[in-house]
Formats: structure tokens, C-alpha cells, sequence
């Protein structure tokens, strides 16, 4: 193998690297916000379920579940206070 092939070579493993590097991030913030938003439903499932004898409950659609999966236990309290006023 001459020279050239070699740099190429070398550039080419460069290149994967900080373009894996580089996507690798946001990747990782989409799969935790996917992860937060499915158990963000399960939480609303678990609080309609507990709200069924009182007639409470939250509907459960994709932008409450993120809601809850960004903001956490806060989203959670936000949108058991926003049901309360609003209804």
C-alpha cells in the first residue's frame, strides 16, 4: 500500500469518527426524551387510574406525555393543576 491510499486511509477513519461524534449527542437527548415520554404516559396512566373513583382525569395524547417526559415530576404536578382549574 503506497502512501496516498495510506493518508486516505487515515482521513477516511477521521472523518467517521468526528461524524459519529457529532450525532452521537442529539441521538442520545432523542432516544432519553423517547424514554422519558413513555414512562411521562405511564405516570398520567397511573394518575387517571388513581383519579377514576374522584371523576379526575388527564388526557392522554403525545404532547402531555412529553410534557411530563421534559419537565418531569413538575410537568406532572402542571398538568394536574391545570385539569383542576380548567374543569
Amino acid at each position: 500500500m503506497d502512501y496516498n491510499n495510506m493518508l486516505v486511509f487515515a482521513a477516511s477513519i477521521c472523518f467517521i469518527f468526528l461524524f459519529g461524534r457529532i450525532f452521537v449527542k442529539p441521538l442520545k437527548f432523542v432516544c432519553k426524551l423517547a424514554l422519558n415520554s413513555i414512562l411521562g404516559g405511564l405516570l398520567i396512566l397511573l394518575i387517571n387510574f388513581i383519579g377514576q373513583s374522584i371523576n379526575f382525569h388527564i388526557g392522554l395524547n403525545i404532547f402531555t406525555s412529553a410534557l411530563i417526559g421534559l419537565l418531569g415530576l413538575p410537568g406532572a404536578i402542571l398538568l394536574i393543576i391545570l385539569q383542576i382549574f380548567i374543569v
